[in-house]
């Protein structure tokens, strides 16, 4: 009986652990923050300030992305005739969206005076500008053509500073401020209906192989 009861105990023991350490993965449980200074980190000022409110693009940029996703939107690919989602919705590039537009850059206008200017590049067939600035993989080509291309490569934390933007394949967020032990950036984003928290220690799931690209706003 007592083995019984220390098999039972043990298999009980090894359920919690399990699903402590996926709560945590899926960062249900908060993971420990950081910041550039406990790595010794220069942070990134720019020199400059695209909408004038004494704010540097960076520090701007990031701050909007945080006060945008404060709004809790919900997940939900619609098309606006407005552009920019004007309710409660929207997907993972509108945080990039209304991280610039706040900040003095409409992507909307941007986005698509590029593709005018590079068809070739961008594999369109009917030019909509309402809708081609939500959509990740122009965004990954007007960074590209537009603003500063840097490393990939997570192990050089100096290089992520918060204000970035990462694109992923099929997935496009803004690097936050926050670091995790290891100094890698957390990720602000907005992937699927269910995400609980918008600002997560998750760039290590995803993993280096799906990052396509990172860009500063020059």
């Amino acid at each position: 009986m007592n083995k019984q009861i220390t098999i039972f105990l043990i298999i009980i023991t090894a359920i919690i652990f399990t699903i402590i350490l996926l709560l945590y993965k899926l960062n249900i449980i908060p993971h420990k923050q950081y910041s550039n200074e406990d790595f010794n980190i220069e942070q990134y000022i720019s020199t400059i300030d695209k909408d004038n409110d004494g704010v540097d693009d960076q520090t701007d940029i990031l701050s909007n992305v945080k006060k945008y996703i404060e709004t809790k939107p919900k997940y939900k690919s619609k098309y606006y005739e407005t552009g920019y989602p004007n309710d409660e919705y929207g997907v993972c590039t509108d945080v990039v969206a209304f991280g610039l537009k706040y900040s003095g850059y409409d992507l909307m206008e941007l986005v698509n005076k590029d593709i005018i200017n590079n068809k070739e590049e961008y594999n369109i067939e009917i030019v909509d500008k309402n809708i081609d600035f939500r959509r990740v993989d122009n965004l990954n080509i007007y960074f590209k053509n537009n603003h500063i291309s840097l490393t990939t490569d997570l192990s050089q934390i100096e290089e992520w500073q918060g204000g970035d933007i990462i694109v992923f394949k099929g997935h496009i967020g803004i690097i936050s401020d926050k670091r995790n032990k290891k100094g890698i950036p957390f990720l602000i984003h907005h992937a699927n209906p269910i995400q609980l928290n918008y600002e997560e220690d998750i760039l290590e799931l995803y993993g280096e192989d799906s990052i396509i690209g990172h860009y500063r706003i020059s």
